[in-house]
């Protein structure tokens, strides 16, 4: 009789490329980064009740079109908020075999992985990563190591949110209790309106002297086209930098010297002296281990290799 209500409640990671899962009795469920919005800021208030007004705001600039809810908490002087869609989640679940009778609680990776310290693979594609305090979803094949995804070892904090299913039937009695409601509504949100639009005020206020500060564009879309300037330069950077590594690496022989190694608008030089033709199959075997893409050819005694950057 008592072993019903002392059941064990399984917890299951949801994601949107998650398998068919066969279950008995209720679960908790924790959501993967592909099924919400999350954010990292600073604002100008101490409570979350007063982050509340300001979600749909915070996140204006980055949401789809959609019909979304949001929540919201706070560690040390940041808060995390998120925005989600109560029908994507719970289409998702469906999809995947479980019925909304059957959640116990709903809770974010972001709040249940926010310690990991190394990659955790949740399938064989993807794993979570924690950058900046955020935690996010990257391909696996970024990462050369992870770890497996031990769900029963997660320790479930406070942070749950509750998924709002629409459709309520309304009633001639109900109706008017409604429009009782929507009126003391109107006369509350009137003043709400002009406390969150003071504190809106105050928050673009920050944004702008923010940007001004550290010499950002007037619009995310400059900002975001200057990062990924920044970005493109800094592969190359890099890929200059490992490509001149491997050359400066390779085991020549007595005879062979590097001669030169220059960069020429988008090609790495490197030339070899005292490499006869035929002789050069050991560095062209280094050069392929690396995985390097080049053109090499015999030029006055000189040989010559060009890579791409």
């Amino acid at each position: 009789m008592f072993s019903k209500f002392n059941q064990k409640i399984d917890t299951i990671f949801l994601d949107t490329n998650s398998k068919k899962f066969e279950i008995q009795g209720r679960v908790n469920i924790i959501l993967s980064p592909s099924l919400y919005w999350v954010k990292k800021v600073t604002l100008p208030v101490k409570y979350i009740r007063d982050v509340k007004p300001l979600l749909a705001s915070l996140f204006e600039d980055i949401l789809p079109i959609g019909n979304y809810s949001y929540h919201a908490y706070k560690e040390d002087n940041d808060f995390f908020i998120f925005a989600y869609e109560d029908k994507v989640i719970l289409d998702t679940l469906r999809d995947k075999g479980i019925s909304s009778a059957e959640l116990n609680n709903v809770y974010l990776s972001q709040s249940e992985f926010s310690n990991i310290s190394d990659p955790i693979a949740i399938d064989e594609t993807q794993s979570l990563y924690l950058k900046e305090d955020l935690v996010i979803l990257l391909p696996s094949s970024f990462f050369d190591t992870q770890k497996s995804l031990d769900i029963k070892s997660i320790s479930l904090s406070k942070q749950n949110i509750r998924l709002n299913q629409f459709g309520h039937i309304v009633n001639n009695k109900s109706l008017y209790t409604l429009v009782g409601i929507f009126s003391l509504l109107i006369v509350l949100l009137s003043v709400e309106f002009f406390i969150v639009y003071d504190k809106t005020l105050k928050i673009r206020d920050l944004k702008d002297n923010l940007f001004a500060k550290h010499s950002l564009k007037a619009t995310m879309i400059q900002n975001r086209s200057m990062l990924k300037d920044y970005n493109s330069l800094h592969e190359r950077q890099m890929k200059i930098r490992l490509y001149t590594g491997y050359i400066l690496a390779l085991h020549l022989k007595d005879t062979q010297k590097l001669s030169l190694v220059q960069l020429k608008g988008k090609l790495l030089i490197a030339e070899f002296t005292g490499v006869v033709s035929g002789a050069q199959v050991e560095i062209v075997q280094e050069l392929n281990k690396n995985g390097i893409k080049y053109k090499a050819r015999f030029k006055s005694g000189i040989w010559r290799v060009e890579m791409s950057i």
